[in-house]
């Protein structure tokens, strides 16, 4: 007698029991990091502070609206002081938040999709393709970050111009957001390139190739899921490159004076003098944030790193 076949409706019951097993493993592997806790934990704190930043200090403060006298130390009145204008720093740092990590946010989806686009494409179809992209790639990747992109802001600004904006972002923050993606893809690309090489020698693509696939379904349906675990975990840690990058750019005056991002703050701190002032009230919050989110997508992006790639873990 030959065996009943297998109903859709079982099947597809059977691949969701799958992913629900292999997604609690995840979780109980990731639960084991300590590190990836406590960075998970930081990150969930500023992401519902950036969300909902009104809720905490109410709606952001402006020169009309300040409540304060101007560089007035920390007090039971204003927790972190105040700037040149009598806002309170407490009221900015979080507004801040909302902006750096939109950036951020941003800035990572373009890094990412254009390097794992590039990287995946250059990996399997290799040859002169390979070449030209891999060409391309290292031009970018020997290219100082931060000179290109202080080349790149005001060429784009100039073609956007002062007044777009998309989506409720000024045009002055969609180019950090573009300068950032479009000089941190190729480190990006060059690893996944270097995963989808050692991915398309396998027997599983092979079986795809001869039963005709073709190039772009089998990246899709192949190559990508093989190498999401990759992408994942270089995503966080872009993520913490990319709110360096904006602060770093804000910091030297191609932020938005109209969105007061961590980095815009510091700029606007040492416009004010406060460095000479001895106002470390206004550099120490936004400062003490960038760094504590940047350690907090290390950490995540390490423990993601171990659970989705133990063999990097045990070569550590």
């Amino acid at each position: 007698m030959s065996a009943a076949p297998i109903a859709p409706a079982d099947l597809r019951g059977a691949r969701w029991r799958l992913r629900l097993r292999n997604a609690r493993g995840f979780a109980r592997r990731y639960a084991s990091r300590r590190d990836g806790l406590v960075g998970a934990a930081i990150l969930l704190a500023f992401a519902v502070l950036a969300i909902a930043p009104d809720l905490f200090v109410g709606p952001l403060q402006t020169v009309t609206t300040a409540t304060g006298g101007p560089l007035e130390p920390p007090s039971a009145a204003h927790l972190l002081g105040t700037d040149e204008s009598g806002r309170d720093m407490l009221n900015l740092t979080l507004h801040g938040a909302r902006i750096s990590m939109v950036i951020g946010l941003l800035a990572t989806l373009i890094t990412i999709v254009l390097g794992a686009v590039i990287g995946i494409v250059s990996g399997y179809v290799g040859g002169r393709w390979d070449q030209v992209l891999m060409r391309v790639t290292d031009f970018f990747l020997v290219l100082p970050t931060f000179v290109l992109a202080i080349v790149l802001a005001p060429i784009i600004l100039d073609i956007v111009g002062t007044d777009a904006e998309l989506l409720g972002i000024r045009a002055t923050l969609l180019v950090i957001v573009v300068v950032i993606g479009l000089t941190s893809w190729a480190s990006t690309a060059r690893i996944i390139r270097s995963q989808t090489l050692s991915v398309k020698e396998r027997m599983f693509v092979d079986r795809a190739r001869v039963i005709g696939g073709g190039p772009a379904h089998i990246m899709r349906r192949h190559i990508l899921p093989n190498v999401v675990n990759l992408i994942v975990a270089n995503t966080v840690l872009t993520f913490a490159g990319a709110i360096f990058t904006e602060t770093t750019l804000s910091f030297i005056g191609l932020g938005d004076p109209f969105a007061p991002s961590w980095g815009q703050l510091l700029n606007a701190a040492q416009e004010a003098g406060a460095p000479g002032l001895g106002a470390w009230w206004y550099i120490a919050p936004p400062a003490f944030c960038v760094v504590v989110v940047i350690v907090a997508f290390t950490l995540v992006g390490n423990a993601l790193d171990d659970v989705l790639n133990p063999k990097a873990g045990l070569r550590r």
